[in-house]
C-alpha cells in the first residue's frame, strides 16, 4: 500500500535532465518580453512628443447666467457634478487637436 508521501515523493514527469529545454527557453521568453516592453514604451514616448504642450481652452457656447462648478474635496463628500451637454469626450478631442 502506498503512503502519501510516496505518491507525492513519485515523479511523474520522466527524467528531468534529458532534453533541458526549460532554461533556454525560459531566456527565450523573457529576452521576447523585454523586446517587447522597449518597443512599447518608445511608442508611447513618441507619441507623447507629439501631443501638443497646453491643449487650447475649449470655446462653447456663451452662458453668462451659470457659474462652472470650483472643484470640490474629493473628501467632503458625494457632490453633484455639473457636466457641458457639448462637451467633446476624448476621442472628439483628439480628432480636434
Amino acid at each position: 500500500m502506498l503512503t502519501t508521501a510516496q505518491v507525492l515523493a513519485e515523479n511523474n514527469f520522466g527524467d528531468t535532465r534529458t532534453g533541458g529545454l526549460a532554461g533556454p527557453m525560459g531566456l527565450f521568453l523573457i529576452l521576447l518580453l523585454a523586446a517587447a516592453t522597449i518597443l512599447l514604451i518608445r511608442n508611447m514616448n513618441a507619441r507623447l512628443r507629439r501631443l501638443p504642450d497646453r491643449f487650447p481652452q475649449q470655446s462653447g457656447p456663451a452662458d453668462h447666467t451659470r457659474t462652472d462648478a470650483a472643484v470640490a474635496d474629493p473628501t467632503d463628500g458625494p457632490t453633484a457634478q455639473e457636466s457641458r451637454p457639448g462637451a467633446p469626450n476624448g476621442s472628439e478631442q483628439r480628432r480636434n487637436g
